[in-house]
């Protein structure tokens, strides 16, 4: 009797935490949830822009260039959240990538001439270093993290953000003349691998 007790007794338990362990497997959240943080994610980037309109000139571009990103990580966020898998995870990293970019690019309009042109190529650079990185992660959680194809996407981005920052390095030397520049030129050759 006592054997069947205690037999019983795990048997319940075990069903509990198979129930437990379901619910937390369903998707994030029901419709009504989710229609109501997508409204409230629209009113908060038309408050935010709103709040752009007494700047003026570059300022009021960056504004309004932070709240259209922060509205896209937050309905990239959301949909995580709603439809959890792999590629909504890569979404929202690629989103935050493409929302620091914008920025980032508007900030550089402050800039002029070769100070400008290194500033994009920067940020160009981080941005394409970041969306790499959701490539990898998405990779990783289909393919398993130790996995070959995680291994060549790292590789891939690893040399595409090696590409970048030489471009940018290479810029910084044009403001340069004669043997330093091309001293600049070698330099920077040298630090990305290039020949």
């Amino acid at each position: 009797m006592k054997k069947d007790i205690v037999a019983l007794a795990a048997a319940v338990c075990c069903a509990l935490a198979g129930s437990a362990f379901a619910a937390d497997a369903a998707p994030g959240m029901d419709k009504n949830a989710y229609k109501a943080e997508k409204d409230q994610i629209s009113s908060t980037y038309k408050a935010d822009k709103k709040a752009c309109d007494p700047m003026k000139a570059n300022a009021k571009d960056i504004c309004k260039a932070e709240a259209k990103g922060k509205e896209k990580v937050a309905k990239a966020e959301l949909e995580a959240k709603y439809k959890p898998s792999p590629k909504h995870d890569a979404d929202v990293t690629k989103a935050k990538a493409d929302a620091d970019y914008d920025v980032a690019k508007e900030k550089c309009d402050d800039q002029k001439g070769n100070a400008k042109d290194v500033c994009k190529k920067e940020a160009k650079a981080a941005h394409t270093a970041a969306k790499g990185e959701a490539k990898v992660e998405k990779t990783a959680a289909e393919k398993g993290a130790g996995s070959a194809a995680v291994a060549k996407k790292e590789a891939d981005v690893k040399e595409d953000t090696n590409d970048k920052l030489y471009a940018a390095d290479k810029e910084k030397c044009d403001t340069l003349k004669g043997d330093t520049k091309d001293k600049c030129v070698a330099d920077a050759k040298k630090k990305y691998g290039k020949s």
